[in-house]
């Protein structure tokens, strides 16, 4: 088992690869997949069509399918963690944040900070 940074790196690829190519994300990847990695990719491509909606609404006069196939998938991640609550908003917009530092650019982390701040912002309050 990895670590849960790592996992989301390999989600990352593996969303990337299924962005780019349409193929099943089962057809991308050979071997072990960490559970977590598996978990995160299955979950962001299944709700893709929600997921960029949210994205478009967060971004000021850009659809999310005018964002780099990176950013895109980077905040989609972000925006499946919020959703799922099991790590605090800091961690999933950091841990988010240095993806899109890492795999794009610091404009890019900038970017993506942005749009998840946005929705965490304008979230409804329990």
């Amino acid at each position: 088992m990895t670590s849960r940074r790592a996992a989301r790196r390999t989600a990352l690829e593996l969303l990337y690869q299924w962005d780019l190519t349409g193929q099943p994300l089962v057809s991308l990847h050979a071997g072990d997949v960490d559970p977590f990695a598996l978990e995160l990719a299955e979950g962001v491509a299944a709700r893709a069509g929600e997921l960029d909606a949210r994205i478009t609404d967060a971004s000021d006069e850009w659809r999310a399918d005018r964002l780099g196939v990176v950013e895109r998938n980077v905040v989609r991640i972000g925006l499946f963690e919020l959703d799922r609550g099991d790590v605090p908003v800091e961690v999933a917009i950091d841990e988010a944040v240095s993806l899109a530092k890492r795999y794009a650019s610091e404009d890019a982390g900038r970017l993506v900070n942005g749009i998840l701040g946005r929705v965490v912002r304008e979230a409804p309050k329990p």
